[in-house]
């Protein structure tokens, strides 16, 4: 088949019933030279090399360099061996080049673009789902319901299984059930009334072994009425040896048709690609709510939008608390993941307004407050990590900062850019021995004047980095031989001259820092009773590190 002809049978879908699939706006048609009924028989993620036949497939441009020839070279090599489409990557202010849009028109094949908050992941699971969907309504016991939803389809299956249907995702929640009847047991009632399956349920099927043999199982598990409890059967829903959820029916006030096991097979495979879309719709959900607050932290693109996605209004007061998390030494004691896994979900709770993203090292969390007078909201939340946190033995220090208060959402990235400060001041204060025991949590009034020395030393760094002179060869000179001058020097400022406070810190005999201060007057000519000199040194110091 060659790009754009219309094609036959259960595995193909065609560019318009993937782009009516796509609710959520993963990709965006730019080009449909053979129209939007151009089927799509399958999808190759990057290049996956010439024995991989291209024939009829979209391809999706994973990997490509960000420049305009790639791009059109990819289109063009893509549709010389015969692909339907080509998928090219999306961002703000990078929109997919004109070259390729050219190369995709003279081509004949069609071209779309991925949205920025999605992944490769994210679209090749929205291709397998579309295809999935357009596939169940070409024939099955209840075909007819394939195309109405979860809800219809638990209806349909309801009717035909004489009892009641309930569909579940992995996480026990309800996602779909049918009409319940006067005669459901208690246990259908709460678990509908409750959105998910009570916990003590959840506890009873694992001792029982019945998840077990359901996350393993193949077929219909039947489980025989037991008092008050009718019987049920249940089957998981999958998607090749991917675990979507479950069907369950439960007889109603009569017994289970004979076929039931049958009905519910078939139906269990017709909720593949609805169980698809919900998982992909909340994978979605999370990449759209991470990519919303990195632009609000960082100053990004539309600030406004930004609040939009996530559900908050602009107007309302908010402030960021940052945790970082340095990783333990030695071997096995680096819990990065759990000890940052912990600390999100304990934030996500702190208050269901609250959003939280997690970064490499750090989460961070957008907290909505009570006033711009009123930051305890903030610092509760930074106690609270920080005492979490302190709980987790072998895990390696987290410190957490909470940010100022602003006025509005919009300039979220002030009281994120304060917090990190906060994180920043500190790490200073606790290598330099100013607060012992350490704080490992504060607010920007908590550090305020080390907050200030950090944003002029930042300020100066380009100047002392551009300069020379008597300092800079001294702590060039002196980092390359260990360092033993500039530590001296650091603690002799630090102390205000306090020769003995000053070795005291130092482990040092007075007389041996005395010696040492004697020898950087001789050798490199600094004059430490000039008082620019020891601004100079103290500058100097501080951006090298010491202390």
């Amino acid at each position: 088949m060659t790009p754009g002809t219309p094609g036959s049978g259960p595995d193909h879908v065609t560019l318009r019933q993937i782009l009516a699939y796509d609710e959520d706006g993963v990709l965006r048609l730019l080009l449909a030279p053979a129209g939007r009924d151009a089927a799509v028989l399958g999808v190759i993620v990057g290049d996956e090399g010439a024995a991989r036949p291209h024939e009829g497939r979209i391809v999706l441009a994973a990997g490509l360099p960000p420049d305009p020839p790639s791009a059109a070279a990819a289109v063009r090599e893509a549709a010389r061996r015969g692909a339907a489409a080509v998928v090219l990557r999306e961002s703000e202010g990078t929109p997919v080049p004109a070259e390729a849009l050219t190369a995709a028109a003279e081509c004949g094949i069609a071209l779309l673009a991925r949205a920025e908050w999605a992944d490769w992941g994210d679209t090749a699971a929205l291709l397998r789902s579309a295809t999935a969907f357009a596939a169940a309504g070409r024939g099955g016991l209840v075909t007819d319901s394939a195309a109405g939803g979860l809800a219809e389809l638990a209806s349909a299956t309801a009717r035909q299984c004489h009892g009641s249907i309930t569909v579940e995702d992995t996480r026990f929640r309800v996602l779909a059930h049918s009409a319940t009847g006067p005669e459901a047991d208690g246990l259908r009632r709460s678990t509908i009334l409750g959105g998910r399956v009570p916990e003590r349920r959840v506890a009873e099927l694992r001792r029982s072994g019945l998840l077990r043999a359901l996350w393993t199982s193949q077929d219909v598990i039947h489980r025989a009425a037991d008092g008050d409890t009718p019987e049920r059967l249940v089957v998981a829903v999958r998607s090749g040896g991917e675990m979507l959820g479950s069907l369950w029916a439960a007889a109603d006030g009569r017994r289970l048709s004979p076929d039931a096991p049958q009905v519910l097979r078939r139906a269990a495979a017709l909720a593949v690609p609805h169980l698809l879309r919900h998982r992909m719709r909340e994978s979605g959900t999370v990449r759209r709510e991470a990519l919303a607050l990195r632009g609000l932290f960082h100053g990004d693109g539309d600030r406004r939008a930004h609040l939009w996605s996530l559900g908050l209004p602009p107007d309302a007061a908010y402030a960021v608390v940052v945790a970082v998390h340095t990783p333990a030494h030695g071997p096995g004691s680096d819990r990065a993941l759990d000890v940052l896994e912990v600390l999100a979900t304990r934030a996500a709770v702190f208050r269901s307004t609250a959003r939280v993203l997690r970064e490499e090292d750090r989460i961070a969390v957008l907290l909505p407050v009570g006033g711009t007078d009123d930051p305890r909201g903030a610092l509760d939340l930074a106690r609270d990590l920080d005492g979490l946190a302190a709980g987790m033995p072998g895990a390696g220090p987290v410190r957490t900062g909470a940010g100022q208060t602003v006025r509005s959402g919009l300039d979220a990235s002030l009281s994120y850019d304060t917090a990190l400060l906060v994180v920043r001041a500190l790490r200073d204060r606790e290598a330099r021995g100013r607060d012992t025991p350490a704080v490992r949590h504060a607010g920007p009034d908590g550090v305020g004047s080390t907050i200030d020395a950090l944003r002029m030393l930042d300020a100066v760094r380009p100047v002392w980095e551009s300069g020379a002179g008597p300092v800079h060869e001294l702590i060039r000179a002196d980092l390359a031989a260990g360092g033993d001058l500039v530590r001296s020097l650091a603690a002799y400022l630090e102390t205000s001259g306090d020769v003995p406070l000053a070795a005291r810190r130092l482990t040092l005999h007075p007389n041996t820092l005395r010696y040492r201060l004697r020898r950087a007057r001789e050798r490199f000519g600094i004059d430490l009773d000039d008082p620019d000199t020891r601004l100079v040194l103290t500058l100097a110091v501080r951006l090298a590190g010491v202390f």
